[in-house]
């Protein structure tokens, strides 16, 4: 009998490591953005979650680990009395806050640290040698005041030292990125933690981003397990009347956010399930819910049917004054000039070019990205594609005329110049009340 049940298990053992090892060469080399929450980090199985993450290490997947704090912060709080408020979902923070925040996200950053440097003999880390990297990755930036709240010393990210992240994964180390940021003034700001890893994932065009639910995964009206959901489909759900956690709503938004900016796959999981990112990543159905990403987004030269995607894109900036109104005709005149970033049937990204072939000098005009697509580097890619446009036709300079986004601007290369620097034909056309700067950058 006992000969049986060890046959099965070595069987089943087997069976199990062959079904595994597809996944293991599928996920070796790829980038996993992996958040989870405070309360993961104070549970007593917490280095059980630790071990399984040396595993994925172990078999040369790159690894950015993105840690809540609520818990921690609240017991510091409360242990020095000190009321806070949230807004939003977000904590309003203060000088006194913050120094809370400050002690629990230093004291999480170093209990992660020392398990990941943990090599137990019989345990998923012995002989591990796992280096692990964090520092000031992050430039993070003020909330300010939003609706009338000042958010104090709570932030968002501004951006990320990617090369600096990519050097570290690119020498085996497992990246440990906090929900803090610093200014370059040398202020620092608590951020969400969705919000780091949401934009770590974007950014580094993460082959996942793997939310750790701390409530239920993912179910549907029958309360069956949704395994798999588009970002339409997502939409749909959150849209809809269906009830929701905070949570899930939250992380459901983030990853289809990710989906739709080059995140290949994001994921749900339910962080109490024991061994839940083994099942997730090395079982053929998973134990989650897979967010799959959609790539239906294409820079193109505009063409005439365009005009009215274009005019819907452009309203709001020119109803507050940082574009000026241009009509549906002038738009048809010169809708040759026009570049545009097309998703799902939608425009939301153009661009107009101006050649000014005698004097070998260029305008950018019309430069708008959707409010919705801003954070992921549209405004630059049309900008690059623009300027490598104009010097295919031979310009050398390329011009810019702007009211509000001069910082933007001057940090992508160009320097301000006066209005004599105009060509003619533009010179002509300067609207002296509006007082636009003038910029160029060499081609």
């Amino acid at each position: 009998m006992n000969n049986k049940n060890d046959n099965d298990q070595t069987q089943a053992f087997v069976n199990g490591f062959r079904a595994a090892s597809p996944y293991v060469n599928a996920h070796r080399g790829r980038t996993f953005v992996l958040m989870f929450a405070g309360e993961a980090v104070q549970d007593k199985q917490f280095d059980t979650l630790i071990h399984d993450i040396a595993i994925l290490s172990s078999i040369g997947i790159r690894l950015l680990l993105v840690h809540g704090a609520r818990p921690q912060i609240e017991k510091r709080l409360k242990r020095e009395q000190i009321d806070t408020e949230y807004q939003n979902g977000l904590r309003i923070t203060d000088s006194q806050t913050l120094e809370c925040v400050k002690e629990a996200v230093g004291s999480i950053r170093v209990e992660i640290e020392s398990l990941l440097s943990m090599g137990v003999a019989n345990t998923p880390m012995a002989g591990a040698h796992i280096r692990v990297a964090s520092g000031n990755f992050v430039t993070a930036q003020p909330l300010g005041v939003r609706d009338g709240v000042d958010f104090q010393h709570t932030g968002e990210v501004r951006r990320l030292d990617v090369d600096a992240i990519r050097d570290r994964l690119d020498h085996g180390d497992i990246v440990l990125l906090s929900p803090s940021g610093y200014s370059p003034t040398g202020e620092i700001f608590n951020l969400s933690a969705e919000d780091v890893a949401t934009t770590t994932a974007t950014e580094l065009q993460a082959d996942k981003l793997i939310f750790l639910l701390e409530g239920a995964n993912l179910l549907d009206s029958s309360r069956q397990l949704i395994r798999e959901i588009s970002p339409a489909e997502a939409d749909r759900l959150l849209d809809s009347k269906r009830k929701l956690s905070d949570e899930l709503r939250t992380h459901l938004r983030s990853a289809v956010h990710a989906c739709r900016f080059g995140v290949a796959r994001a994921h749900l999981i339910q962080r109490k399930t024991d061994g839940v990112l083994l099942q997730e990543l090395f079982t053929r159905d998973g134990v989650g819910t897979l967010i799959t990403g959609e790539t239906v987004e294409s820079l193109r030269a505009a063409t005439i049917d365009d005009v009215g995607g274009i005019i819907e894109l452009l309203k709001p900036l020119e109803e507050s004054g940082v574009l000026v109104k241009r009509s549906r005709e002038l738009l048809e005149v010169e809708i040759d000039q026009y570049t545009v970033i097309e998703r799902e049937g939608m425009i939301i990204g153009c661009a107009a070019l101006h050649p000014y072939h005698q004097e070998r000098v260029a305008e950018l005009a019309c430069l708008a990205v959707h409010p919705q697509y801003q954070d992921n580097g549209r405004g630059e890619h049309m900008l690059n594609h623009i300027e490598k446009q104009a010097s295919a036709q031979g310009m050398t300079k390329l011009l810019v005329l702007t009211t509000q986004t001069a910082h933007w601007f001057q940090e992508k290369g160009f320097v301000e110049t006066q209005i004599k620097s105009l060509p003619v034909k533009r010179k002509n056309l300067y609207n002296i009340q509006r007082k636009s700067k003038i910029f160029y950058k060499l081609l």
